[in-house]
């Protein structure tokens, strides 16, 4: 059974779609699997090797990761709900309300997706003060610093559109209170609100708006910097490890007792 199974496999590696679609072949040495991932649109933002201690838990607590894992999440869930959904003023209340009572899970999709809002907001700061506090924004890696403050305003953004989109009175009159800050922004403060709502009032212009940057400009805009901020991180070598780290220092210090124990051995022989 399995030597068919392996045949099987060997004559679609053999097709000329296989060869399209995976153009550097098979084998396992090094360098079919860097030209694996090089040639993979999906892939090639991804090194071909990384170091074993960033592998770690304590390396970076997988904080970015778990920040991508959430907003993966909320893409799904926010498909789901965009079919139950008009961004219509009499209709946006109902459709919420059959969510909850009429629609089966209904409230459990709503509730996974509020909370992975939060969540992805927690994650997201949490991520930024490590990197931080690490020092990984020093040279060569500003430019990746800048794009990870422009994902974590993104993910505040997201969040902030997605709270009108219930049209109940909280998100009505908190949307209210914060379009009225905006407001208060010196020289473009009244023209960044009116932009913003469509409007001098929070109404059916401003739910239509918040629902196309909610659903559609600020996704979209996530994804295209979190693929320059994959790829940055490829350039700039990889993740970052302080000089003072304690897993570097375990490293240095193995190195140090090999090369000591290999002299030693020199020693002997001589």
């Amino acid at each position: 059974m399995a030597s068919r199974l392996d045949n099987t496999i060997a004559r679609i590696e053999q097709t000329r779609l296989w060869r399209s679609i995976f153009r550097s072949g098979t084998g396992n040495s090094t360098l079919h699997r860097a030209m694996a991932i090089q040639q993979n649109i999906f892939l090639h933002i991804l090194p071909t090797k990384v170091r074993r201690r960033m592998l770690d838990l304590s390396a970076t607590w997988y904080l970015g990761t778990l920040t991508l894992g959430t907003f993966v999440l909320l893409v799904v869930t926010g498909i789901l709900l965009m079919l139950y959904y008009h961004p219509s003023v009499p209709q946006a209340y109902t459709d919420v309300t059959d969510l909850r009572f009429v629609v089966s899970s209904g409230l459990f999709l709503r509730n996974l997706h509020r909370w992975s809002a939060h969540a992805m907001v927690l994650l997201a700061f949490a991520h930024l003060f490590r990197v931080f506090y690490r020092g990984a924004y020093r040279p060569p890696r500003e430019f990746n610093w800048v794009i990870g403050v422009v994902l974590l305003l993104i993910t505040l953004l997201l969040s902030y559109t997605g709270y009108l989109l219930p049209w109940d009175q909280l998100a009505f009159w908190a949307i209210t209170v914060g379009s009225n800050i905006s407001s208060a922004v010196p020289l473009m403060g009244d023209k960044v609100r009116f932009l913003l709502l469509g409007g001098h009032q929070v109404n059916a212009n401003a739910l239509l708006r918040f629902y196309v940057l909610h659903t559609v400009i600020l996704p979209l805009s996530a994804v295209f910097f979190i693929a320059i901020h994959f790829w940055r991180i490829r350039k700039d070598g990889g993740l970052y490890v302080r000089q003072s780290d304690p897993l570097r220092k375990s490293a240095a210090q193995g190195e140090a007792a090999e090369e000591s124990v290999a002299a030693g051995a020199g020693k002997e022989e001589a």
